[in-house]
């Protein structure tokens, strides 16, 4: 970071120069921590503009003085894109007041929002409008559109409708210069050149700031079906997930792996959560099918499951007989990130693999991971698009302090595998800060040249999110 300089006094008040002096905010722990608690951040001045002409003012402010900018949406990233710890304090610029949705087109299947506003905002006001936002996250009450796109956020129904790359038709941004780009097409055909929209989303905040977004729309399933199935292991998943496809095909919105670990750690950290199984299986699958009137989602359900017993791939099961007992279902596993937490993880791993990949790397990981010590892994997630959350802890009875010297060792072997077997070691979560040396080490020497040189090219003076995606 040679050459920033901080946010400090004397650029305060050129900066209270420029804009509405409500846009300041007093420094606070809310924008300076992570979820799990393991980082902190610094900053000089917490700012939170109100519209895209006061964050141009605070960019070029940024730019002609050399300070630093870390952009905040929701703050539930999980791997400290939005937390700078060291250099010169930074500004951390807040989403949180451009919160508005501009637009509501049902006729063309869009929706038109500001980067702060929240996922579950932006899926409420679609659902008003009778349509479907898919995007559906553990986080969606806090997350931010914003950091959605910044990170290319993915959630429970990538399967069906894809990440935020896919539910997105244009953007509104401030580049490193302080410049508007006025990007909110609608249009589904524009090859004017080289798609800087693309090029934003995922960038984490290293090469603008994300002001609003134009967003696709779906018409909404009349019924949702859902059935927890209990599998004799991960190979028998994916081969009921392949049926599955076969039976319902476009209808599938969610297939969820999820291991008996999880349910454990409910019953020791939250007993109320209802757990589905009176004995939790090994290894369970969450399957969800929307689909419209007419079309018969408990017969489909029906026989993927007699299609698992006769093959010896399922041996128990539930079919949801109620909304409630859909949400039941649903409950039990997104407050497994929740016990996670409060269990306490030596590492954590969100990755993504080919499909035939997973079985194996599942069972490698494992076995090399439980050598080190009498750990426990708490495997789970998106199995329809390859994407597991694989997540190591202490044994029974003991807390990760004792084991974090074992987290390297760990995260070697994790991400070892995965590049063997010619996955991501980023799924969803982006690289933020904690992932940019396992970035350098596994990424593609063409690629990391291209991200490099692009990063050089828009933001010359490096002010932008430094340390976050790539090496400073």
């Amino acid at each position: 970071m040679t050459g920033l300089n901080a946010a400090d006094e004397a650029f305060r008040a050129k900066l209270a120069a420029q804009i509405d002096e409500n846009c300041f905010r007093p420094l606070s722990p809310t924008y300076l921590e992570d979820p799990r608690g393991n980082l902190h951040g610094i900053a000089g001045l917490i700012v939170a503009p109100r519209n895209v002409e006061e964050v141009a003012a605070i960019v070029r402010s940024c730019a002609a003085n050399k300070v630093p900018i870390v952009p905040f949406g929701g703050g539930t990233g999980l791997v400290g894109g939005q937390i700078m710890a060291d250099g010169p304090a930074p500004v951390v610029l807040s989403m949180e007041r451009m919160k508005s949705i501009r637009q509501m087109l049902p006729l063309e299947n869009v929706i038109v929002v500001e980067a702060g506003a929240t996922l579950m905002a932006v899926q409420e006001a679609a659902d008003d409008a009778g349509l479907l936002f898919p995007l559906s996250l553990a986080a969606e009450g806090s997350c931010q559109i914003g950091g959605n796109l910044a990170t290319n956020a993915g959630g429970v129904n990538v399967l069906r409708y894809g990440n935020m790359r896919d539910l997105c038709t244009g953007i509104e941004a401030v580049l490193p210069d302080g410049q508007i780009w006025n990007g909110l097409t609608r249009l589904k055909k524009d090859n004017t050149g080289f798609d800087l929209r693309n090029l934003l989303i995922g960038s984490e905040g290293a090469l603008g700031i994300i002001t609003a977004a134009s967003l696709k729309l779906y018409p909404r399933p009349s019924e949702y079906f859902c059935s927890l199935m209990a599998v004799d292991s991960p190979d028998a998943a994916l081969t009921l997930l392949a049926q599955t496809r076969n039976i319902a095909g476009e209808a599938i919105s969610a297939f969820e792996i999820i291991q008996r670990t999880g349910f454990d750690f409910l019953t020791e950290t939250m007993p109320d959560v209802r757990l589905p199984f009176e004995t939790s299986p090994e290894w369970t699958v969450l399957i969800e099918l929307g689909l419209q009137n007419g079309q018969d989602g408990e017969a489909m359900l029906m026989s993927i499951f007699e299609y698992g017993l006769e093959e010896g791939l399922v041996h128990d099961g539930l079919i949801a007989q109620s909304v409630g007992q859909r949400a039941e279902f649903w409950n039990a596993r997104e407050h497994i990130p929740d016990a996670n937490r409060m269990i306490g993880a030596i590492a954590s791993h969100d990755v993504s693999l080919p499909l035939s990949g997973l079985p194996k790397f599942i069972e490698l990981a494992s076995a090399d991971i439980t050598q080190l010590a009498r750990l426990r892994i708490n495997c789970f997630g998106h199995l329809g698009d390859g994407n597991l959350h694989f997540n190591v802890f202490p044994p029974t009875g003991e807390t990760r302090d004792n084991y974090m010297g074992l987290k390297s060792a760990i995260e070697e072997i994790v991400h070892d595998l995965v590049h063997q077997l010619g996955g991501s070691i980023s799924a969803e979560h982006g690289i933020g800060r904690t992932k940019v040396q396992a970035l350098e080490k596994y990424g593609d020497p063409a690629k990391l040249s291209a991200l490099k040189a692009i990063k050089s090219a828009l933001d010359p003076l490096a002010i932008m999110n430094p340390g976050a995606v790539l090496a400073t």
